[in-house]
């Protein structure tokens, strides 16, 4: 679920203001940023293979260390800890755990049983990506609430602070709708050097975050 993620990231500002976007976004995209490492060290496996499911042509063969529900409670707990002694908030903490936790629970909507809910145990997804057109409501749904929350919580200071969301939106949303007509990968490799790309997001979101600023509560003078 890829704009979901996004959409998570942005919906995380009104509940707390003091995560920066990028370290949300790095929360919630964080299991598939640590994915493609894991695949190019070899600890991890995905296969090209069409027709897995209507919405994608991978096979997720083996994602223990990064996907599986024991070790995202791990990982989002590493996560918390150390955004509740950078950033001096326990809240902030709980929404940047809370957001590791939630790439997890999104992808079990989306895919098929191949999330592992510890490594070697059994498997679990709900498959949504059996259905392009339920995918594209759900998730699009998704990313429209996700946009509108943090517009309400954030204004631009200037037209980078607009644009430049404007255009993180679009190429998300494009790499989204696209997947389903795109042409498989020529390898297991091409994905990982490919996934690779998610790590221009924090950065991006976080460039973003320093031309805009917090609006002020309806009511406020």
């Amino acid at each position: 679920m890829f704009v979901g993620h996004l959409a998570a990231a942005l919906a995380a500002k009104p509940a707390a203001p003091r995560v920066p976007l990028g370290i949300a976004v790095a929360a919630a995209f964080g299991l598939d940023l640590l994915w493609p490492l894991l695949l190019l060290l070899g600890l991890e496996s995905v296969r090209v293979n069409p027709g897995d499911t209507a919405f994608t042509n991978l096979a997720f063969d083996s994602y223990p260390w990064s996907h599986s529900l024991l070790l995202v409670l791990v990982w989002a707990a590493l996560a918390g800890s150390m955004a509740r002694r950078g950033l001096l908030s326990v809240r902030a903490g709980i929404v940047v755990g809370a957001l590791v936790v939630s790439h997890w629970v999104l992808d079990a909507l989306t895919h098929r049983p191949d999330l592992p809910l510890w490594p070697g145990g059994p498997r679990v997804g709900l498959g949504l990506w059996y259905s392009i057109p339920v995918t594209i409501v759900i998730e699009g749904t998704l990313l429209a609430v996700g946009v509108w929350l943090y517009l309400r919580a954030t204004s631009p200071r200037d037209r980078v602070g607009r644009w430049a969301l404007a255009g993180m939106i679009a190429l998300a949303t494009v790499i989204w709708i696209t997947q389903p007509w795109s042409p498989p990968p020529p390898s297991a490799t091409a994905v990982a050097l490919g996934a690779l790309a998610l790590w221009l997001f924090p950065p991006w979101a976080q460039w973003i975050e320093r031309h805009r600023a917090p609006r002020a509560p309806v009511g406020a003078s």
